[in-house]
């Protein structure tokens, strides 16, 4: 008898129905808006936008190897001196970058969440499991999808249920 396998995204339900909520707060958003800060010390949300973006590519493409030249670019979009984004950039970019993630979930199995990849950052080695990468991604849309929305609140403009 052989064991069924079911696709991970099965279990990361949720973080799709996010990432739409991401998309729909930042789609109608003018230049003005997307230079909103909740401080001046702290990122736009154009900014949280193109890090959220960033830090997909680098995770996904530069740790596990997943992804073409598409994502390779998108790594740098939140790095210092690259251009800023227009809403319909950066919601073409979340959707790059998400579709990579719902690729890798549905074609990963739940053995895939063990697998560890290791190397050095600097001289700091490291070893992460496939598991740690995705609860990570998940935590930081999380956390900058509050931070957008505090931000649109303060400006008295509607964020979606993020």
């Amino acid at each position: 008898m052989t064991e069924q396998q079911t696709p991970l995204i099965t279990f990361y339900k949720g973080w799709d129905v996010y990432q739409q909520h991401i998309i729909k707060a930042i789609a109608p958003l003018s230049a003005e808006q997307l230079a909103f800060r909740a401080a001046p010390s702290l990122r736009s949300i154009g900014e949280i936008a193109t890090h959220i973006i960033g830090a997909r590519a680098r995770w996904f493409h530069r740790l596990m190897g997943e992804g073409g030249e598409d994502i390779a670019s998108l790594a740098i979009w939140d790095r210092e001196n690259m251009p800023t984004r227009t809403a319909s950039e950066l919601v073409e970019a979340l959707q790059t970058s998400w579709q990579l993630v719902e690729s890798c979930l549905a074609r990963w199995q739940l053995d895939d969440l063990e697998y560890t990849f290791t190397g050095s950052y600097g001289d700091e080695p490291y070893s992460l499991t496939r598991q740690w990468v995705l609860w990570h991604l998940i935590e930081h849309d999380l956390h900058l999808g509050g931070e957008i929305s505090l931000t649109l609140g303060m400006y008295g403009l509607e964020a979606t249920d993020l």
